[in-house]
């Protein structure tokens, strides 16, 4: 699954990086002070920090910090490592840290002294809470396949939230709640074909695109109505959800396009990412006692 990942994510930072460099262009050749600009004031100053530099390069990732949570076998680490990012793999399962050290070790690139344990790969046996209570923060924050296994997700998104570093970006993937993904993901994959542990997902874990959409508006404040002018800016600026699918007949997954809405493509596996607002949400105005009702 990991290209389909990244191509989600390059698709997804280089969209928001051309728009913002699109926009701070304008600006720059505008003489009137009047003239008014979609990139929310909430956004704004962190225009200038972005590496559009990084623009169509292969390694789009260079100077940014990311963070994989819950990175298992280090799979997708190694592949945001040799995209340019300074990578640190987390995973609470000191086995699977084991084995992510291990695999790296073995490729003559990822195991050189400033690779692995370097500037560029590192992997932490600790969790996402943990890494908060740190004070450790990223530009790029992924938990790929986590939120479905988390009992109390609400905390663990919390504690994403507060991963992120303003402005930066949060990626997730992750399986709806619905009949397709059982059928899919438990009946078929668990009790039929045995391609994963039978006992692996739990059903009523799974959490709906429109309640992970809900609680980064309402419970963490990231964008929506409480942002005033950032609701200028488009709605893939500040968020978005896409499906994914496993095609058997090629033996790989496949994105769903970009103008692809329709809620049948996310009825099952899918991305969401989210833009973390500059400006702290914690200091937005938010409506009293208002709160995420679908995530606990």
């Amino acid at each position: 699954m990991n290209p389909v990942r990244i191509q989600f994510v390059r698709e997804k930072l280089e969209e928001v990086w051309g728009y913002e460099l699109a926009q701070q262009q304008v600006a720059a050749r505008s003489s009137s002070s009047s003239s008014s600009s979609s990139v929310s004031p909430i956004y704004a100053a962190n225009v200038a920090k972005q590496p559009y530099e990084n623009l169509g390069r292969t390694q789009f990732l260079s100077g940014l910090d990311v963070a994989d949570i819950g990175c298992g076998g280090g799979l997708f680490s190694e592949s945001l490592a040799r995209l340019g990012a300074r990578t640190t793999g987390v995973d609470a399962s000191s086995s699977n840290i084991g084995i992510a050290t291990t695999h790296a070790l073995r490729d003559a690139v990822l195991c050189r002294p400033h690779v692995l344990g370097g500037q560029s790969l590192t992997y932490l046996h600790t969790t996402a809470e943990e890494l908060v209570a740190q004070g450790q923060t990223f530009d790029v924050v992924c938990a790929m396949e986590v939120v479905e296994h988390v009992n109390g997700p609400g905390e663990f998104l919390r504690s994403l939230d507060q991963l992120v570093k303003p402005g930066g970006h949060l990626f997730m993937s992750t399986i709806a709640r619905t009949s397709l993904s059982w059928f899919l993901t438990i009946f078929m994959a668990e009790n039929v074909l045995r391609l994963v542990t039978p006992g692996t997902h739990t059903h009523h874990q799974y959490i709906n695109p429109k309640e992970l959409v809900e609680f980064f508006q309402i419970d963490r404040n990231w964008y929506g109505k409480n942002h005033g002018n950032s609701t200028n800016l488009p709605q893939r600026m500040q968020f978005e959800t896409r499906g994914t699918a496993y095609l058997p007949w090629k033996s790989s997954w496949t994105l769903a396009k970009t103008d692809t809405n329709l809620p049948a493509t996310q009825e099952c596996n899918y991305f969401f990412w989210a833009r973390k607002p500059l400006t702290n949400p914690t200091q937005l105005n938010t409506k009293a006692g208002e709160t995420s009702n679908i995530i606990r």
